[in-house]
């Protein structure tokens, strides 16, 4: 496994597109309601990078055809925005944004509430959010990769939720994807040893029910196979000489998904 090492000007120009990423996000976010359209979600998504002088990294990505995953519900991931999906009161929805600028790309989600979420979904949510941020934690010179699944699956074994296993976090830079991937379970002192300069995903997926998942015949949207409802929360994070910068992070540090 070759891990890029970035270097300090690399790591302000990933910096800056994660803010990009993470402020389109927020606008997109913004737009939720009931009777909203994924489709006006990725028109938006479209028209935003665009004004900032970047591209949607997931465009056109192994022929992914839209700028955005609009995941709602029971979609874990990979939901294609269509005209056909229409935000209803009580919904949960998770955005995951990718912006390219100036040659590097960042990289960010949020699952957000449409109106007024369920007692059940507001947990599903905030354990989501808390495990993202219970893996961040632990990044530092000398730590693990198995250090980061390991916090994770503590707090979604505490929420009495599942992780989806399949999926991870990943390497990300000049390239969206790269290595190392970042699984969101793990034992401690396990696998890649982190260094400064590193900079990858924090991505986990939590789920109400079980942890199967299965693919819908579009060949992108993953689905929990119950039918139950899933989660996921993400940040861009660099591997600093004393701990970690969260680089997709709000200024204001505020849940984005509060309603």
């Amino acid at each position: 496994m070759a891990v890029e090492i970035l270097s300090p000007r690399e790591i302000e120009k990933l910096r800056v597109a994660s803010q990009v990423a993470r402020a389109t996000l927020r606008g997109a976010g913004a737009l939720l309601k009931p009777g909203l359209t994924a489709a006006e979600i990725d028109a938006f998504i479209r028209a935003d990078t665009a004004r900032v002088g970047g591209t949607p990294s997931q465009l056109g990505y192994h022929g992914f055809p839209a700028s955005v995953c609009v995941s709602r519900n029971e979609v874990i991931c990979h939901g294609i925005p269509t005209e056909k999906v229409v935000f209803s009161d009580g919904d949960i929805v998770n955005l995951d944004v990718t912006t390219k600028l100036n040659g590097f790309h960042g990289d960010t989600s949020e699952t957000f509430f449409v109106g007024t979420p369920s007692p059940e979904a507001r947990h599903l949510v905030e354990s989501a959010r808390r495990a993202r941020d219970a893996g961040i934690a632990v990044v530092r010179p000398g730590a693990t990769l198995g250090d980061i699944g390991f916090a994770i699956q503590e707090v979604a074994r505490a929420a009495g939720c599942t992780i989806v296993r399949e999926f991870g976090g990943h390497g990300i830079g000049r390239n969206m994807h790269m290595d190392p991937h970042v699984s969101h379970f793990g034992a401690r002192g396990a696998g890649l040893k982190l260094r400064a300069g590193m900079a990858f995903t924090i991505e986990p997926m939590l789920n109400l029910g079980g942890a199967d998942i299965k693919e819908l015949a579009d060949g992108w949207t993953i689905v929990t196979a119950d039918g139950k409802w899933s989660a996921q929360c993400e940040h861009t994070v660099v591997v600093t000489a004393t701990g970690v910068e969260v680089l997709t992070r709000d200024p204001d540090d505020s849940p984005m998904f509060s309603s």
